[in-house]
Parts: structure tokens; sequence; C-alpha cells
């Protein structure tokens, strides 16, 4: 009886952190690698590579956790979220709120001893606006753009590691990120949009309205757009483009997904984005290490 109790109880802790739904890791992690990788222009370093994995994992699940804390008076009375923990009432609100603060402070410590003085400087702005982020939707009409800046900060963050310094590329790279980012949240945020509607929470999806469907395609088209650019601008090779291409093919075949706006469509297609992610990391991947297999 006592091992069933231990194991019920690591079982709400686990879907507390979301460990049993890894899609939004792999969101964090793509953008970051994408960072490490255009930081060298080469294989990053294995030691940074382990620290920035496992930093998105551990700031992920503390996310999650001080989010679900946050929200512990609306999860109840949304579909998608009512057999959640904190919602289901299998885990305290102190619980949550130590699980998120552990996790972080891990995350951070990592920064701390292995990194330098720039990167440990960006990973606390990046734990503010990660801190706030589920706050927002209580007062931003486009709460999405806030996440938007929190799920790139890993690309300033990895360049910040490896070289000392954050150029504009860097920026620019984070921008372009920012609104992949609010494509699929707007996606996202379309699958609880009644409910938040009855609750009184805003997102992109009660702000776009009947438009949603073509924000989200547009802010696809300039993710993308700004990723070709980037591209054009550091001379890369056609790999990085062949990248791009597969990236735009998933994203328009989102726009059947999401066009009748039904939940389980958007859903899918939110949970679809790790492959438009996978996708521009595959160009950058082989178009930093040489490997041209088309070639001889």
């Amino acid at each position: 009886m006592k091992l069933a109790a231990v194991l019920a109880r690591l079982d709400a802790y686990e879907k507390l952190v979301r460990l049993d739904k890894p899609i939004g890791i792999l969101l964090l992690l793509w953008p970051t690698l994408w960072g490490l990788w255009f930081a060298v222009r080469a294989v990053p370093d294995w030691r940074v590579l382990w620290i920035f994995v496992m930093g998105t994992v551990l700031m992920r699940s503390a996310g999650c956790a001080i989010n679900d804390w946050a929200d512990r008076g609306f999860d109840s009375r949304v579909a998608r979220t009512q057999d959640r923990p904190l919602a289901a009432g299998t885990i305290h609100p102190q619980e949550a709120v130590l699980v998120a603060a552990t996790l972080a402070l891990a995350a951070f410590m990592m920064v701390v001893w292995m990194l330098n003085l720039a990167t440990v400087g960006l990973a606390v702005v990046a734990a503010v606006i990660a801190l706030i982020y589920p706050f927002t939707k209580r007062f931003l009409a486009l709460p999405q753009a806030w996440l938007g800046m929190c799920f790139g900060f890993g690309i300033p963050m990895a360049f910040a590691a490896q070289t000392g310094d954050v150029p504009l590329f860097a920026w620019l790279l984070w921008g372009a990120n920012f609104f992949w980012v609010l494509a699929y949240d707007t996606e996202y945020a379309m699958v609880d949009r009644d409910d938040d509607l009855k609750i009184g929470i805003r997102t992109s999806a009660i702000l776009f309205g009947r438009f949603d469907v073509a924000a989200v395609m547009a802010c696809y088209a300039l993710f993308l757009g700004a990723m070709a650019a980037i591209g054009a601008w550091k001379e890369l090779g056609p790999a990085y483009y062949s990248g791009l291409f597969i990236a735009a093919v998933i994203a328009g075949y989102h726009w059947r997904m999401i066009r009748d706006r039904s939940r389980e469509g958007c859903f899918r297609a939110f949970r679809h984005n790790h492959w438009i992610g996978m996708a521009v990391f595959a160009g950058v991947l082989v178009d930093h290490t040489g490997w041209k297999p088309w070639i001889g």
C-alpha cells in the first residue's frame, strides 16, 4: 500500500512538470540547438551541449509547475486542463512552488558553475520572463508574445556561452523564432478558446477572432521568411534552405488541420510543430557540418 502511494505521488509530480508530455521540451530545445550550432558554425562542445539540453528540460519543467500554480483557479474550469494535479487536488499549491523553485535552482547552478558571466546574466533575465509569463494572460491581450520572448532565450544564451558575446545575428534569430512561437501557441490557444472566453482569460486566439487561422499562417510566413533572410545574409548553403522548405511544407499542412478550428485539429497542429523545429535544425546541422550526401 505504501509503495502504491509513493508511485501515485511520483506520477502526480511527473504530470505536474509534464514529463509525460515532452512536446514543450522539444519546442524549447530546437531553437536552442539552432543557436548552439549557429554560434560556432560547427558542432558545439559536448559539455556546453549537455548543459543546455539539461537546462532546457529543467526550466521547462519548472515553468510548467509555476504555470499550474498560477492557473490553479482556472484549470479546473477548462476541459483540457481539469485533470492536472493541482486542479484535481492531488498536489498542494505549496508543493508546486517548491518543485518549481528546486528545478529552477538546479538549472541556474549548472549555468553558474559551468558557463560564463554573460550567460549567467541572460539566464536571470530568462528566468524572470518565465516567472511572469503565467500571469500575463490576465492583463495582456497577446500573452503569446510574452511566451515568444521566453521560448527563444536559449538562442542568445547559446551565443554567450560559446563566444562570450551576443551579436546582432543572435537577436535576429531570436526575433525570427518569436513568430514561430506566436504561430504554434495561437494554435494551442484555439483549443481552449471557448473555455477561456467563459472564465475571462486573454489569448491570441481570442484577440485574432475570425482571423485566427490567417494570423497563424502569417506568423509561419514571417518566421520562415526571416529565417531565409538570415540564411542569405550568412551565405548558407542548399542544405539549410532544404530544411526551411520542409518546414514550410509542414506549416502548410497545418492549415488543413486548423482551418475548421476543431479542438482536436488545433491541438494536433500544435504538437506537430516539433517537426518544423527538427526540419530547420536538420538543415542547420547539415549545412554547418559540411555533410553533403548529394555530392559524390
